[in-house]
């Protein structure tokens, strides 16, 4: 297991969790309790969450073969965890989240480095400004009144 500290203090930060999160762990709880009174003496109690059946934390390898297989039990593509970072703050950017929250929440001191390396549109996100271009093409022309002036700038 490698552990390391956060890179700026902004890295050290309590966050709130989603309802579904806090129940998910909660239901973890219960399941390393039970494990805790199985393995008896064996069991390595400490302050990590991620853990393995004898509460010994997870490496990076083994995080990432478990998340790797809740994708394929749920179907989902698979990615690089950290590829899953960028994409759960492109949805919350296109959610509308402020830039400076998605900062806070992803450790940064900066907006711009959430922004520039988290914060990564595809074509499909795009598609609310293409329909918008679509609803100007397909509005209706203005009529010419006697409010609407045609001629140069200067006068």
């Amino acid at each position: 297991m490698v552990e390391k500290d956060t890179k700026s203090l902004a890295g050290e930060r309590r966050l709130p969790l989603p309802g579904l999160v806090g129940a998910a762990l909660a239901d973890f709880k219960a399941t390393q309790i039970t494990e805790k009174l199985d393995a008896g003496e064996r069991y390595e109690d400490n302050e990590y969450v991620l853990v393995g059946g004898l509460g010994r934390a997870l490496n990076g390898r083994q995080l990432r073969e478990r998340a790797y297989k809740v994708m394929a039990e749920n179907a989902l593509r698979r990615v690089r965890l950290y590829d899953a970072r960028a994409s759960c703050f492109t949805y919350l950017a296109n959610k509308g989240v402020p830039d400076h929250l998605l900062a806070r929440w992803a450790g940064h001191t900066d907006v711009r480095t959430t922004k520039r390396w988290y914060v990564k549109p595809d074509v499909e996100d795009l598609r609310s400004a293409a329909d918008t271009w679509g609803e100007l093409a397909s509005a209706p022309a203005p009529a010419h009144g006697a409010n609407v002036r045609c001629g140069s700038v200067s006068g």
